[in-house]
């Protein structure tokens, strides 16, 4: 008998309304009573990105911690939205408080024209500009050359609960062809601590293009990154400072599963909010 096949595990397509779109997350609710260990290896054979695992606190209240396959990550976005949205099938939508590893999120659920959608607050954001030979050994890693970036947009280390390398390509072609080195970005990723390096490409002022390799998670890449949204938000607001904004970022489209995510970044704090809908995969 397998680990999961003793615990119920969810799974969900989150930030789509679409089964085969969206990122997947596995969902454990009731996670009383396993150990580290053990809900590692459950994350190991459900296989997504994440799997979320949450303990109830009190009315309204979650603990909630996240292993990917190989390794616990302080926060992940998208199975934070499927964590909520499975919630809200359970017990009804409305506003509940997430305690993870990386401090408390305020999520919420409601009802979309896409089906029961959820959104999470961040924790305060900030975001610095890169080191120069960091950059360059990361390029290295992509096969990118320098004028591969886009030169409007400066690479930076973004936070919202994890590191986030923040690089602009300076075409939706250069994106699309996105080919790394696995080993050697994941060299790279585990020294400075970054979860994912998010490469964007800005067709307008709302609307952004991702991809997120997440080899520090033993997967190629992410096909959606609550975490890296709102991290990408937290670099909007200091290249530009902070606003009443709202924007989109559409993901997953070069690997098959299209997934779209809607950032809102304030003018009066730095948390920033992400929102997208969740369905289950059968």
């Amino acid at each position: 008998m397998t680990a999961s096949s003793r615990i119920e595990v969810a799974r969900l397509a989150a930030f789509s309304s679409d089964p085969a779109g969206g990122n997947p997350a596995g969902v454990v609710l009731g996670a009383e009573g396993l150990s580290e260990a053990g809900m590692l290896a459950i994350a190991a054979e459900v296989g997504y990105s994440e799997t979320a695992f949450l303990v109830e606190l009190g009315p309204g209240r979650f603990g909630i911690r996240y292993f990917s396959p190989v390794a616990e990550v302080a926060f992940c976005g998208h199975a934070t939205i499927a964590s909520a949205v499975r919630l809200a099938e359970r017990s009804g939508t409305g506003v509940r408080t997430f305690v993870t590893p990386a401090g408390e999120i305020v999520v919420d659920t409601f009802r979309s024209a896409r089906g029961i959608a959820a959104s999470f607050a961040s924790v305060a954001t900030h975001s610095v500009a890169a080191s120069a030979d960091v950059v360059a050994e990361t390029l290295a890693a992509l096969g990118w050359a320098e004028s591969d970036l886009h030169s409007d947009w400066p690479a930076h280390v973004a936070f919202a609960g994890n590191d986030h390398l923040i690089l602009a390509a300076a075409t939706r072609e250069r994106l699309a062809a996105l080919d790394y080195g696995f080993d050697s970005l994941l060299a790279i990723m585990t020294r400075e601590g970054w979860t994912t390096v998010h490469v964007f490409w800005p067709e307008d002022d709302v609307t952004f293009h991702a991809r997120d390799p997440f080899p520090v998670g033993g997967v190629v890449e992410d096909p959606a990154t609550g975490a890296a949204a709102a991290a990408f938000g937290g670099y909007l607001n200091a290249l530009h400072g902070r606003a009443d904004r709202e924007f989109t970022i559409h993901q997953g489209a070069d690997m098959g599963r299209p997934s779209t995510l809607d950032v809102r970044t304030f003018a009066d704090h730095d948390r920033v909010r992400v929102s997208g809908a969740a369905v289950v995969i059968r």
